[in-house]
């Protein structure tokens, strides 16, 4: 059954008090246009409108609060306090060539309890509401900040939230935020079903894969979903995607240090991803440099510079593309694996 959203609430509230259907644009363009965060101040509305949608909704129309704020070079993470006394943490990074990327949380930490993940420490406490997906964006909006593209990266396993859809339905609705689906990118353990409805649904979706490692038992270790969605599996899905979609599918791939980042692992997962026909040019490598956190294991730890660079040129001499993710905001926690929720 899908959620009710606040925007459904809105409709719904317009039909009842008999409001014309303009009421509805006025609402959404004080938000989106005009930035206007409390409805009692879009006095393009009358008192009698006003009063009905703060009893409904509340005085505020983002849900979520900002509790905390750390900045560092490139980067601003936004503790936020949600319904049920929890935190969320979501992500602004700023491109030197004026580019506002934003990684956000579609879960109140993780179950599925991958080794090297901070969020995974905390175990899956709920998913979070559509509005509360969608409004870690709109405070940032809200703030001024322009939104041009968005990834699925933060806290929780966005295709374990069943929620994630409607989300995005609200990010791509022209009238709301607005967003093209090649300015969205998924991330995904592996959820086979999730990657179906995804490629059926929002076609145009960036999809990423998190592998770590190409060897089962191994990735089993690391990330207990593997049993479940062993990697072979994982990847036909996949072919299938590119298949239907003509979309590249991006491969993250965490370095661990004298983990997962030998040359045999390099020449493993140039095999795993040769051979696969005529879309096999469209998987993409990315490599991520590991980041630690108190909550995580000792024993992992970064990759060093020349065992990252002979990793790629493995990868580079068997025909696959691959790049070095860029690493932003290490020092406040807010770089990959990182987000906790905790102030």
């Amino acid at each position: 059954m899908k959620a009710v959203s606040k925007y459904d609430k809105i409709r719904q509230l317009l039909s009842e008090l008999k409001q014309p259907s303009y009421r509805y644009s006025q609402i959404t363009e004080a938000i989106f246009k005009g930035k206007v965060d409390e409805f009692e101040r879009m006095v393009i509305l009358p008192k009698s409108l006003r009063e009905p949608l703060i009893q409904t909704l509340g005085p505020r129309v983002c849900s979520i609060f900002p509790v905390k704020e750390l900045t560092s070079s490139q980067v601003n993470k936004v503790l936020f306090a949600i319904a049920g006394d929890e935190h969320i943490e979501a992500v602004r990074l700023h491109y030197e060539r004026g580019w506002d990327s934003y990684c956000i949380s579609t879960q109140c930490g993780c179950g599925f309890g991958c080794k090297f993940c901070a969020t995974g420490t905390i175990g899956l406490k709920r998913n979070l509401t559509a509005d509360e997906i969608t409004d870690q964006l709109l405070y940032f909006h809200l703030k001024g900040h322009s939104l041009d593209s968005v990834s699925f990266m933060g806290m929780g396993e966005a295709l374990a939230n069943p929620h994630i859809f409607d989300a995005l339905t609200i990010m791509t609705d022209p009238s709301l935020f607005g967003l093209g689906q090649r300015r969205i990118t998924m991330s995904t353990i592996g959820l086979l079903p999730g990657i179906d409805k995804l490629t059926r649904e929002y076609p145009q979706v960036n999809l990423t894969f998190s592998l770590h490692s190409p060897f089962d038992d191994q990735r089993s270790e690391l990330m207990p979903i593997n049993d479940r969605f062993p990697v072979r599996d994982i990847l036909h899905v996949l072919d299938r995607h590119i298949r239907q979609t003509g979309r590249k599918v991006y491969i993250a791939y965490l370095l661990l240090r004298g983990v997962n980042d030998s040359t045999a692992h390099a020449k493993a997962v140039a095999e795993l991803l040769r051979g696969r026909g005529p879309g096999e040019h469209l998987y993409h490598v990315n490599l991520i440099p590991y980041n630690s956190t108190e909550v995580t294991p000792e024993r992992y730890r970064v990759s060093d510079s020349a065992q990252i660079e002979s990793f790629v040129q493995v990868l580079k001499s068997k025909g696959i593309q691959v790049t070095i993710r860029t690493q932003f905001g290490s020092d406040i926690n807010a770089a990959c694996g990182q987000l906790y929720g905790k102030d």
